[in-house]
C-alpha cells in the first residue's frame, strides 16, 4: 500500500472538481465518498441534490471562521492511498476504514478528538482513494502534521499486515518518483509497455553510465533520440536540463518534458556532475593490470571490456565487504552504471534479463549514505569501456566473457544487498536481491554455450589427466571437493584446470586462491563460479573453443584414482 502526501493547495473546490470529474484521460469511474468527518456529509457523486460547492463550503467552514490574517496560506491537505497491483480489490467499507486510520495516524483527525480537521475520502477507481482535508481544526487551531508522510507510511505497513496485502518495504525518501495514474493510463491507451517517465529514466541512466563530462552526456542523450531543453543562467552557466520523448505530447501537441531530478534524485545535473572530477575526466583510458597477466592475452573489443569489468567488479566487492560507508555507497552507485552498460551492449538472448536487473538495481543505487565519488573510478571506467567497446556477440569470446562478467556482477550485487541489509535499507536490499535473480537468469542464458563446450572438453580429457585434476581439487579445497565432483559443472572445471596447467600455472594453488576470493554459499553452481574465476585470474580465453587441448602434456598418474561422482553417474546411465 502506497500513501503519498501531495503538495498543499489553496482551492478546495478545484481539487473536488478534479476528484469527482472524469480525470485527465477519462480514467475516473463512479467517484463517490467512502468516508468523511461527518457521516451526513453530502456526496456529489451519489446524491443527485448534492453539489461540489455544498461539500466545499462545509469543508472550508473552520477556515472561513478565522480572521483573514489567521488563515493558512495553503489550507488544503491531500493524501492519496494506492493498493499494490497484485492486491485484491477492496470494498468501500474497507477503504473507508483505511481512510479513517490514515487521518488518525497523520494527525488530521486524531482518535477520540472531536475537534479535529474536516476531511473526506473519495474513491474513483478500484485501487486507490484520495483524502482531502482542510488544515484548521474545529477549535480554530492548526493540526500537528510533523512527519505526516512518514506516519502515513508506518500506518500503511500495519494495514498491509492486517488486510493480508502486499508487504512493501519501508521507504527512506530516496526512491525515484512513481508514474502518476494519468501517465499509466496514457501508456495503456497508446500501447506502451512503460510510461514516458520510466522510459526516459532508463535512457538517461544509460547515457550517464561511465560518462566523463557534460558535453559527452548531452551527446549521448541526443544520440538516443531524446529532445533536450537546457536551463541556462544569465551568466551562461548551465543549471539543469529537461528531456522528452519525441512522440510523447500533450493536448496541444507539445513535447512533455521531464527534468532529470523528477526522473530520479541522482539524475539531476548537479548529482550527475558528482560522478566525474577534473582529474578523472582528463585521465587516459588505460587497461587494467589484469590484462597483462601471464597466459593468453585477452582479445580487444567487447571481450576485453568484459574482462576489465570482471576485474573491477571483484575489487568493488572487496570494498563493499570491508570499506568505509561513503566509499561503499560510491561503488554501489557505480555498480548500477556497469549493469546499465552491460544491458546496453549485450546480445539479444541476455538483454531482457540484464535490462530488468539494471532497472531493478536502480533502487539499490541510492540511500541516505552520501557517496564519496572518486573511489569508484575503476567501476565507472569499466562501464565506459563497455559502452565504447560496442555490442557484444552472443557467441565466441564475446559471449563467454559476457557470462564471466555476469557471474561476477551477481556477486557484486549480492554484496550490495548484504550491505544494505546490515544498514537496514529495506527497499534497497530487496531491490538488490531481486536484481541478483535477474542476473542468475541472464547468466544461465549467457553461459549455456561456453559451459557446454567446456563440459565436453572435460568429459573427453584422458583419464590420467582428469585424475590429476581431481587430485588438485582435493588438495586445494578439500571441504568442497565432494560437492564439486557431484556437480555437472565439474567437467568444465576440470578442463579449466587443465588449461591453467598448460599455461604454466600451478592448478592447486590457483584454485585455492580462487576459492578464497569470496564465499561460495550463494552460488547456484560452485564449479561454474570457480571456472570463471580461474579463467579470469589465469587470463585464459573465456571461450574454450579457442584453446588447444593440452592432452599431450599428460604425465603418469595413478590409474586407480577414484572417478568423480558425476562420471560414475554417467556410466550408470549408459549401463541401463
Amino acid at each position: 500500500m502506497i500513501p503519498r502526501v501531495h503538495k498543499r493547495g489553496k482551492r478546495t473546490i478545484g481539487l473536488l472538481y478534479y476528484l469527482y470529474g472524469p480525470g485527465t484521460h477519462e480514467e475516473h469511474v463512479d467517484p463517490h465518498l467512502v468516508a468523511a468527518w461527518d457521516s451526513f456529509a453530502p456526496d456529489p457523486g451519489r446524491a443527485p441534490q448534492a453539489t461540489h460547492g455544498d461539500l466545499q463550503q462545509l469543508l472550508d467552514q473552520p477556515v472561513q471562521a478565522l480572521a483573514a490574517s489567521r488563515r493558512p496560506a495553503k489550507h488544503v491537505w491531500h493524501l492519496s492511498v494506492r493498493a499494490a497491483p497484485d492486491d485484491p480489490i477492496l470494498s468501500d467499507a474497507q477503504w473507508g476504514d483505511i481512510a479513517r486510520r490514515m487521518v488518525t495516524a497523520t494527525g488530521i483527525a486524531p482518535a477520540d478528538d472531536g475537534a479535529g480537521c474536516r476531511w473526506v475520502a473519495v474513491r474513483h477507481a478500484d485501487d486507490h482513494i484520495h483524502i482531502v482535508a482542510t488544515l484548521v481544526r474545529e477549535d480554530g487551531r492548526r493540526p500537528r502534521l510533523n512527519n505526516d508522510a512518514g506516519r502515513a507510511q508506518a500506518e500503511a505497513r500495519l494495514i498491509e499486515a492486517e488486510y493480508s496485502l502486499t508487504r512493501l518495504n519501508a521507504g527512506d525518501g530516496t526512491a525515484a518518483k512513481r508514474p502518476t495514474s494519468a501517465e499509466r493510463h496514457k501508456a495503456e491507451r497508446e500501447g506502451r509497455d512503460r510510461t514516458a517517465r520510466e522510459e526516459l529514466r532508463e535512457v538517461v541512466r544509460r547515457a550517464a553510465a561511465g560518462v566523463q563530462g557534460e558535453e559527452e552526456f548531452f551527446d549521448r542523450l541526443a544520440a538516443a533520440g531524446l529532445l533536450i531543453r537546457k536551463r541556462v543562467a544569465p551568466s551562461g552557466d548551465l543549471l539543469g536540463y529537461k528531456v522528452a520523448l519525441p512522440d510523447d505530447r500533450n493536448e496541444d501537441e507539445e513535447p512533455i518534458y521531464y527534468s532529470g531530478s523528477t526522473l530520479a534524485p541522482d539524475l539531476s545535473l548537479p548529482r550527475i556532475r558528482e560522478r566525474w572530477s577534473p582529474e578523472y575526466a582528463s585521465a587516459p583510458n588505460t587497461d587494467s593490470p589484469s590484462e597483462h597477466l601471464a597466459g593468453v592475452s585477452a582479445p580487444s573489443g567487447p571481450a576485453s571490456a568484459r574482462r576489465r569489468a570482471t576485474t573491477a567488479a571483484w575489487q568493488a566487492v572487496l570494498i563493499i565487504d570491508h570499506g568505509p560507508d561513503a566509499q561503499v555507497a560510491a561503488h554501489i552507485a557505480a555498480a548500477g552504471e556497469v549493469l546499465d552498460a552491460l544491458a546496453k551492449t549485450s546480445a539479444a538472448h541476455t538483454r531482457k534479463e540484464l535490462r530488468e536487473a539494471a532497472a531493478t538495481f536502480e533502487r539499490a543505487s541510492r540511500s541516505h549514505v552520501r557517496a564519496e565519488r572518486g573511489h569508484d573510478r575503476a567501476l565507472r571506467q569499466a562501464a565506459r569501456d563497455l559502452v565504447y567497446s560496442g555490442p557484444a556477440l552472443g557467441r565466441g569470446e564475446d559471449g563467454a566473457t559476457t557470462a564471466m562478467a555476469i557471474d561476477m556482477a551477481f556477486f557484486l550485487v549480492t554484496a550490495a544487498a548484504n550491505w544494505h541489509g546490515k544498514k537496514e535499507h529495506a527497499q534497497q536490499a530487496a531491490a538488490a536481491r531481486q536484481a541478483a535473480e535477474h542476473l542468475r537468469a541472464a547468466y544461465r542464458s549467457a553461459a549455456q554455450q561456453p559451459m557446454a563446450v567446456l563440459y565436453q572438453r572435460g568429459r573427453h580429457l584422458p583419464q590420467p589427466l582428469r585424475a590429476r585434476q581431481v587430485a588438485h581439487l582435493r588438495t586445494a579445497v578439500p571441504e568442497l571437493a565432494e560437492h564439486i565432483l557431484a556437480e555437472p559443472g565439474w567437467y568444465a572445471l576440470a578442463a579449466t584446470l587443465a588449461d591453467a596447467e598448460a599455461a604454466g600455472h600451478e592448478p592447486a594453488a590457483l584454485l585455492a586462491e580462487a576459492a578464497r576470493r569470496r564465499e561460495l554459499e550463494t552460488a547456484g553452481s560452485v564449479s561454474d563460479v570457480l571456472v570463471w574465476r580461474l579463467r579470469s585470474m589465469a587470463n585464459l580465453p573465456a571461450d574454450a573453443q579457442t584453446v588447444a587441448v593440452a592432452d599431450d602434456r599428460v604425465t603418469d598418474a595413478p590409474s586407480h584414482a577414484p572417478r568423480p561422482a558425476a562420471e560414475r553417474s554417467d556410466q550408470r546411465r549408459k549401463g541401463r
